[in-house]
């Protein structure tokens, strides 16, 4: 089961939610629960995107054959693989990664380039 995950804001020390957050809530009455509360990061911006596409991924296209979508999914798979507790493995979106966690990404990816493929 997808837990699902819930954006808030804290005021006065009181966490304010979406109504779908209440309402989840609400469904786990009268069960234990784990509550995890993190800062929110900051989402990878569009230059970022621009780069990873046009330098990242149009390169390894050009050099490997792949097309830019195969490329993609090959860095994803290579990069961003996440082996769960069940034995099953997560491939992560690009889309999750924060910016710093972007920047991580992409330097990988142009390590790994540099020592693999020249």
């Amino acid at each position: 089961m997808i837990t699902p995950l819930f954006q808030g804001f804290v005021d006065k020390g009181q966490l304010k939610c979406d109504v779908s957050f209440y309402k989840y809530l609400n469904a786990l009455e009268g069960q234990n629960v784990t509550v995890r509360v993190e800062k929110k990061k900051k989402q990878r911006s569009l230059s970022q995107n621009a780069y990873y596409w046009s330098v990242c991924v149009q390169m390894l296209s050009d050099f490997t054959g792949f097309t830019p979508d195969e490329m993609h999914l090959a860095l994803r798979e290579k990069f961003l693989s996440v082996h769960e507790d069940n034995g099953l493995v997560r491939i992560k979106s690009t889309t999750e990664l924060s910016t710093d966690q972007f920047i991580d990404y992409t330097n990988r990816i142009a390590l790994w380039a540099a020592e693999s493929l020249s």
